[in-house]
């Protein structure tokens, strides 16, 4: 890590974006489906238990546009439970409806632009809440992946340690004016995926992913230093509206 740069981390991160094959779930029978959908909400079930001992997280939403149509978030500790993850739900018979269209690899984390002391806060439940969170309870997701620039005088990894606190939190106080409307989650990709950062923010009112992106875009921070990738939101699903989503019958 460059100079002045150090991070606690967290749990690890997955978001796996899929398409689903609707010719191929139609040409089913019903039984079949039915007999698909029991397995899928059994492992589904299994993933949303881990919240309730503590030992990570999982969500699913129903991606807005094209680029996919269902997002599977989820957190667990260790990388090697997220490639357990991969693995079981490419073993059920939904998996083989489904193309993978993109994904996300990263693990959450706290930099000492937001914590002044990583090993003095390290013990503190505001920083554990943070680095092992429980998953909002609001409806809709919005992620994007991000890098900082390195381009002559915009080389975000030459700034002196300074400039690079004063200017990230300055850019934390433009994203305070929305609490309570939206929750971020910052995860660190740095040599996990192709890029340098995911941040993940979650929201009842889409609205605010435009308003609060809009605004911290005009913070010299993002201003000069950041490019950004694709950006996705996904609405919140259950078991019982994936029923609704797949059987029209």
């Amino acid at each position: 890590m460059s100079a002045g740069f150090e991070t606690l981390e967290g749990w690890y991160s997955s978001h796996d974006f899929r398409e689903f094959d609707w010719a191929g779930w139609k040409a089913l029978s019903s039984k079949e489906q039915d007999i698909i959908l029991e397995e899928l909400f059994g492992l589904f079930n299994q993933w949303r238990s881990f919240e309730s001992k503590h030992a990570g997280a999982f969500e699913l939403f129903d991606v807005v546009g094209n680029k996919g149509d269902l997002l599977m978030f989820n957190l667990r500790p260790t990388i090697d439970e997220l490639i357990e993850v991969k693995h079981a739900f490419n073993q059920t018979r939904f998996a083989a409806l489904t193309i993978a269209r993109d994904s996300f690899s990263s693990v959450i984390e706290l930099s000492n632009y937001v914590v002044k002391s990583n090993q003095r806060m390290a013990d503190e439940a505001f920083v554990q809440s943070r680095l092992r969170p429980k998953l909002p309870a609001v409806r809709y997701l919005c992620f994007y992946p991000m890098n900082k620039k390195r381009e002559g005088a915009d080389n975000w990894y030459s700034l002196p340690v300074e400039e690079r606190q004063n200017l990230m939190r300055a850019h934390g106080m433009t994203g305070m004016k929305f609490k309570g409307q939206v929750t971020q989650m910052i995860c660190g990709s740095i040599g996990l995926d192709d890029w340098e950062w995911g941040v993940t923010l979650f929201a009842d009112d889409p609205l605010v992913f435009k308003k609060v992106v809009t605004e911290m875009r005009f913070d010299e921070v993002s201003a000069r230093f950041a490019e950004f990738g694709p950006f996705y939101v996904g609405r919140k699903v259950s078991n019982q509206d994936m029923v609704k989503l797949l059987r029209k019958d």
